[in-house]
């Protein structure tokens, strides 16, 4: 059959399985919006904003384990997108992204609304396409998909001109799989290496597991688990892995790093075995690299991309593979390893060690003040959803807080910006959440700043009634700016303070939304149980007056230890 380039993209986003696609339409893709009209396959989600179609696209796949798909025009339509491309870059997660472009004989010729979306994009994809003959197309488009969702995830970008968009040609369905002799990640973990770490791990006297977030891109959330209680060691996850494990589990530790709690760090540092999964000893993890270097421990790194493995960290054992298949078969491995030990193995030390760290209380805040505490929000929040929740956050103080105290039962329910910190992508990230689960409780938590920065989507979730409860930790700061001038600067409060706020009740209601402000801590409970109940079915915005001289504790400055760390303003 013969279909044209428009058509021919539309028929293989529906061969992909396709649900939801997120975009904004210009002139370069209108063929493709025609096609999108004509068809019935998958629906399509017009945002307010192309950077809100990217960080939709992008929670869509965060929530759900599928391939997030985007569409924007040329020109300021994909340098709109960048951020949300870099964003899901830096944060391993599987998007397709179709650009539109001038026609191919405009392309260099400084043509209206042109630019070079391949040099733009590529510091920030995994991979990206010029298509320059329509009969390339259909191939292009699954091997898109392909190398985004295979080996380590990451955006692939399809750059489609406008003539490719409405030129015809024969069209075939796929025949087989799609097969790149230049790709070919690899999924299965050195048998060998697994063996070492498995008996490395059973003679550990002071083991500890660091989670990342390749834990949850590998689905290997159930397999970690049965590494912790097999193992009897501790365990961390990182931002990015929160709900991995059990946070109830005695042997949870909480989350390591700058804002990670003490008795995380000093395990970290203090431990004669680290067991990396899935993470990369980034430097908001382990802090300085010499102070990390200057405990003596054996570190095994699990990873499926061979250039994470002893970037940052030289490593002892380093297994290249799969998250979920190496756990798969590290797991029986040590079981076996424990079980031939001739005496057993005993952790009673460590344990009275690490809880002595326990002991320090890092995360204590005033409950008896009479301002509303940002973090006796969140633990309401915790409360009232039963940590089942749908939490996605924008990039702040109030995105630390959420981590610290929002105790996440499942993978995959807690959404936000790690690598790059963006701010603005709570609201849109809470569109694609919903599109994935229609059904669930989804909370955003912001800040009074990071709101603003995509808040035309209130239109969108006007238009398509997404209904998430938006909690705003309304300080009157640039939070985490403020924190930061208070400890380095002297606080000197340089263009921090938010001089001038909206009405966020008025303005939620001028686009049909409910406002809601709490300026009490006794009104914070009510107000949240009214929102995810007797609203359960409308957006609401939660405008909390908080302390605006709370800072996030504990504290790892720039340029210190893990051990280094600030647990309170006493400390200063």
């Amino acid at each position: 059959m013969e279909l044209n380039g428009a058509d021919i993209v539309v028929r293989c986003l529906a061969e992909e399985g396709v649900e939801h696609v997120f975009g904004y339409p210009g002139g370069a893709v209108l063929y493709i919006y025609d096609a999108i009209y004509k068809q019935k396959d998958f629906k399509h989600i017009l945002v307010r904003h192309e950077q809100a179609a990217v960080h939709a696209a992008d929670a869509y796949s965060r929530s759900s384990n599928k391939v997030g798909v985007c569409l924007v025009t040329s020109g300021p339509g994909l340098t709109n997108a960048v951020t949300g491309i870099a964003t899901a870059y830096m944060d391993s997660i599987p998007l397709v992204i179709i650009s539109g472009q001038v026609p191919t004989k405009a392309i260099g010729e400084d043509a209206f609304q042109e630019c070079d979306t391949v040099g733009i994009t590529r510091p920030c994809v995994k991979h990206n396409f010029l298509v320059r003959d329509v009969k390339d197309l259909a191939d292009t488009m699954r091997k898109a998909f392909y190398i985004a969702r295979t080996g380590r995830p990451g955006p692939v970008l399809v750059d489609i001109p406008k003539d490719i968009s409405m030129t015809a040609c024969k069209y075939a369905p796929p025949k087989s799989e799609i097969k790149m002799r230049s790709y070919a990640p690899v999924a299965k973990g050195h048998l060998g290496q697994i063996k070492k770490a498995a008996q490395l791990l059973a003679n550990a006297e002071r083991p500890m597991i660091y989670a990342g977030g390749g834990v949850i891109l590998s689905d290997a959330s159930e397999e970690l688990r049965q590494l912790v209680r097999l193992s009897g060691a501790p365990v961390t996850t990182t931002l990015m892995a929160l709900g991995a494990q059990n946070p109830d589990s005695d042997q949870y530790l909480g989350m390591p790093g700058m804002h990670g709690t003490y008795e995380a760090n000093m395990t970290m540092q203090n431990c004669d075995v680290l067991i990396a999964v899935g993470a990369r000893f980034d430097d908001r993890v382990i802090g300085n690299t010499k102070h990390f270097a200057q405990a003596q421990r054996k570190i095994v790194h699990i990873d499926i991309d061979p250039s994470s493995i002893s970037k940052r960290v030289k490593v002892d054992i380093p297994i290249v593979g799969n998250v979920r298949e190496v756990l798969q078969e590290m797991n029986p491995l040590l079981a076996d390893a424990l079980a031939e030990q001739k005496s057993s193995r005993s952790l009673q030390a460590w344990w009275k060690q690490i809880n002595d760290w326990r002991g320090r209380d890092c995360l204590k805040y005033a409950r008896d003040s009479e301002l509303i505490k940002p973090q006796f929000v969140i633990e309401t929040l915790c409360k009232v959803t039963e940590g089942n929740a749908f939490v996605t956050s924008d990039v702040g103080q109030h995105q630390m807080w959420a981590a610290q105290y929002y105790r996440f039962n499942h993978p995959r329910r807690w959404i936000n910006s790690g690598g790059l910190g963006t701010m603005g992508v709570g609201l849109p990230y809470a569109m694609g959440v919903q599109m994935a689960h229609p059904d669930a409780q989804i909370a955003v938590v912001t800040g009074e700043a990071s709101i603003q920065m995509n808040i035309q989507e209130l239109a969108t979730c006007t238009q398509y009634h997404f209904t998430p409860k938006v909690l705003c930790l309304n300080n009157r700061y640039l939070g985490m700016v403020r924190q930061w001038q208070e400890i380095d600067y002297q606080s000197r409060y340089s263009e921090s303070y938010m001089d001038s706020i909206p009405d966020f009740v008025k303005l939620v209601e001028s686009y049909g939304h409910i406002g809601l402000q709490i300026d009490k801590p006794a009104d914070v409970e009510p107000a949240i149980k009214e929102a995810f109940g007797k609203h359960k079915d409308r957006l609401v915005f939660l405008d909390f007056i908080t302390d605006r001289t709370e800072n996030v504790w504990p504290m790892v400055k720039a340029g210190k230890g893990l051990t280094e760390m600030l647990l309170g303003s006493e400390d200063l």
